[in-house]
């Protein structure tokens, strides 16, 4: 095989991550007196670093700068990365010194890792003087390093330092940068994550003053900001605008919507996004089909729940655990105990297994309607299965035992809950206290207020 042919080769087999195969060849190469270039050596770096394998790195740029061919500023840029992803930036830092005894100066690619490396760990003062280095070196340019200058905005914002982020932007804005769209969704994001939506708002309005066009991620940004704070009129208006702008929306903005609808109880509304992204031949993931379903259930409405649940199957998507709890938990709450359990034997014959959750909705129904025995049938099912019971379950167990009067049982039942080593809260205590309450046993309620 001639030269270009074994460059190739070693180049295709560090894509393909077999690093052994591509460094035999290479020395083979080498023990033929001939050196693969630096593109292909800065392959091999390149893989070694994405293995991990960063001892071997090290070793072949040294042999590099032995017997060549010489590292460039590829070469070091990507073994700097290697060791900031193993969050080894002293490492990284200290290779970034060593390039100039090597005789290559370091670009912008250098200082974006260097930078997003330092912000990451919460090193804003070493990230800004790698800053202000680079925008010294561009000082005669018109505009300096939006890249840059964002990756450190990014960082500030990331770890909450809001202020060194705004006065970060008005001097990118003093020093003439022509601020882009990725920019602008940083800063976003950034107040979104303060919940500062009115904030947020404002710098998505200026957006447009600058005849800059927001993109899907500037509006999901915004959905989910406004999901999060409960502001769903403003959520629904933004989506509303996408379509309008030429941002169509995709998966994620409605499944934002959907979510927040849903945890903020407007299903109507959740269940008319649904049809909108059937609509537009979008088929959502099971998790936007359960959170509809789960929505109905809680809300009562177990006709709508089961309607959903039939329709996600004729699209193609299998129900699952989750799908199948929501459904639990509709019939619960409609009172249908035995129409509930139906739905558990069903998962079984449609080869998916309960989960803790499933057996504690089960459990606590049992209780509610005071047939303990059948609460305690499942509890031994679950043990059965390989389950561990959470705090949920000797909760839901404890106040079964209280409602039928065993209140031995319970205190028994507590007291395996803490051997169990589970954190435990007060509701265990609480309802037995109350259960001593009324039965007039003073002094027990009194003992289990000092442990609860």
């Amino acid at each position: 095989m001639d030269y270009t042919g074994c460059v190739a080769m070693i180049r295709n087999l560090c894509l393909e991550g077999k690093l052994r195969a591509a460094l035999w060849l290479r020395n083979k190469m080498i023990q033929k007196g001939v050196i693969p270039d630096v593109l292909t050596h800065n392959y091999l770096v390149n893989g070694l670093c994405k293995a991990g394998d960063l001892e071997k790195a090290d070793n072949l740029v040294r042999e590099m700068l032995e017997i060549g061919p010489s590292p460039n500023c590829a070469t070091f840029n990507t073994f700097i990365k290697g060791y900031c992803l193993n969050n080894n930036v002293d490492k990284a830092l200290y290779l970034f010194s060593t390039m100039a005894n090597s005789g290559i100066g370091p670009n912008k690619v250098t200082y974006n890792i260097l930078i997003h490396a330092l912000c990451k760990k919460g090193l804003l003062k070493d990230a800004r003087k790698l800053l202000e280095k680079i925008l010294d070196d561009d000082c005669g340019k018109e505009t300096s390093d939006i890249i840059t200058s964002t990756i450190f905005m990014d960082g500030c914002l990331k770890k909450g330092d809001m202020v060194q982020a705004l006065v970060h932007w008005d001097e990118m804005l003093q020093r003439g940068t022509q601020i882009d769209v990725v920019a602008y969704n940083v800063l976003i994001h950034g107040f979104c994550l303060i919940q500062d939506m009115n904030s947020a708002y404002r710098y998505f309005c200026e957006m447009f003053k600058r005849g800059l066009l927001p993109d899907i991620f500037t509006y999901n940004t915004l959905i989910s900001g406004f999901c999060k704070i409960g502001n769903l009129d403003e959520a629904c208006y933004i989506h509303g605008v996408m379509s309008k702008m030429g941002a169509a929306p995709d998966l994620i903005s409605y499944k934002m919507i959907i979510q927040g609808l849903c945890i903020h109880g407007d299903v109507i509304r959740a269940n008319q996004f649904l049809v909108c992204m059937l609509e537009n031949l979008m088929v959502p993931e099971p998790l936007i089909w359960n959170v509809v379903i789960d929505g109905h259930g809680r809300h009562g409405d177990l006709s709508n729940a089961l309607s959903i649940r039939d329709q996600m199957v004729s699209f193609g998507i299998p129900p699952n655990v989750f799908t199948y709890n929501a459904l639990i938990h509709a019939q619960i709450k409609g009172g249908n105990i035995v129409d509930a359990h139906s739905i558990k034997k069903e998962m079984l014959l449609n080869g998916i297994y309960p989960d803790v959750v499933t057996y504690n909705l089960l459990i606590g129904a049992a209780c509610n309607f005071g047939r303990i025995h059948f609460a305690l049938r499942l509890y031994d099912e679950m043990l059965r299965r390989g389950y561990e019971p959470d705090i949920i379950t000797y909760t839901e167990l404890i106040r079964g035992f209280c409602i039928r009067g065993h209140v031995m049982e319970a205190e028994e039942l507590l007291a395996k809950l803490q051997r169990s080593g589970l954190s435990i809260d007060h509701a265990p205590f609480q309802i037995l206290i109350q259960k001593y309450c009324r039965t007039r046993v003073p002094g027990r309620a009194y003992d289990l207020t000092k442990l609860g």
